[in-house]
């Protein structure tokens, strides 16, 4: 028969605990020591199963990387955009393969830091900054002119640079930024640089673009967002779109130029591009850092496919198409519009000022 405790209360012995054969009324020191060494390996063992599915998914999350060992002594690649994230990993393979590398970035004390790490990390002391505004055509036509007037030869002009749903601000010239950055400065700046890719065939254009151009639209009656209510995800979509769409249309018009062009999505990743995003939500920002940790590419995974169509082997063939995990890829059926090519190609020619090609 059980005690009563004060007040009536019915005492019950705990599940486990004190009975025949404790003799003290703890709990046996055997029965214990084996309920918590299986609690051990059970935790050990869920520990091991977890760390092990988070490996596989940030393998499967960090894409295909580029086995060419191709080597670029001789050769001279620009990239903008290139003092931070993917653009500066792209310069440092770039660098690591021997090519001489321009940097051409908006903030030179930055595109500086970025340089001297990239000569540092990978011994070649042939890595130059110049200064380039993407936002501003003046600016792009004075570093074209004097990238020809100094460079002896153009192998791999990679158009790295880009905002990311900035709020809707207008350029000196009047422009959307987001189009006028991602696309329009872009475009003129490949056109003006044209006669040296030329001469220094077989030489490619690499335009990183992104997944985001599924679903994008251009919108020819309103590019700027003069009418319509401006939405920073529907600009940068038709930015995303309009290199996909320049893209194809710039290896049509260079065929059997020797010159090849090819678009590409570089993934997900953790770099300074979703700033704005971050802005417009910061509380989100602060929930997603976190995960952004497990579920982004880093730069390093970011640049691979970058790398892959400036320097495997055999792609000219494939001029005009469109890449991701280093592999070919379809883009959205808004992105094979080669009506909608052609008349992007015209009208960016006209806003920028430039004569066809």
């Amino acid at each position: 028969m059980k005690a009563a405790a004060p007040g009536g209360f019915l005492v019950l012995p705990w599940p486990g605990g004190g009975g025949a054969g404790t003799g003290d009324g703890g709990s046996d020191p055997v029965v214990g020591e084996e309920g918590w060494g299986r609690l051990l390996l059970r935790s050990g063992a869920l520990l091991g199963f977890t760390l092990i599915c988070m490996a596989v998914l940030r393998k499967w999350i960090g894409g295909g990387v580029c086995r060419c060992s191709v080597r670029l002594d001789g050769k001279t690649v620009l990239i903008t955009g290139a003092n931070t994230g993917i653009g500066k990993e792209t310069s440092r393979d770039m660098a690591q393969r021997g090519a001489r590398v321009v940097m051409a970035c908006r903030d030179l004390t930055r595109a500086e830091r970025a340089a001297e790490e990239v000569r540092r990390s990978t011994g070649n002391g042939n890595v130059v900054i110049r200064h380039l505004d993407l936002a501003s055509v003046y600016s792009v036509k004075q570093f074209a002119k004097d990238f020809l007037d100094s460079e002896d030869r153009l192998d791999i002009l990679i158009n790295n640079a880009g905002v990311m749903m900035c709020p809707k601000w207008l350029t000196e010239d009047g422009f959307e930024t987001q189009l006028a950055v991602n696309h329009l400065g872009h475009f003129l700046l490949t056109n003006l640089l044209v006669p040296k890719l030329k001469s220094s065939a077989p030489s490619r254009v690499i335009n990183v673009s992104s997944i985001a151009h599924q679903g994008g639209r251009i919108d020819f009656d309103d590019l700027f967002f003069s009418r319509r209510t401006y939405s920073s995800l529907e600009s940068y979509r038709q930015s995303k779109l309009a290199n996909v769409l320049f893209s194809r249309e710039l290896a049509c018009r260079l065929k059997g130029s020797g010159v090849s062009s090819f678009s590409l999505h570089p993934g997900v990743i953790r770099t300074e591009l979703g700033r704005h995003v971050e802005g417009w939500f910061p509380l989100l920002g602060m929930l997603l850092r976190l995960p952004s940790l497990l579920l982004m590419k880093t730069p390093w995974q970011g640049c691979q496919t970058t790398v892959y169509c400036a320097v495997t082997p055999g792609l000219e063939e494939r001029s005009g198409r469109y890449f991701s995990d280093c592999a070919e890829k379809e883009t959205a059926p808004e992105g094979r519009d080669d009506v909608a090519a052609r008349r992007l190609w015209e009208e960016s020619a006209r806003l920028v000022g430039l004569k066809d090609l």
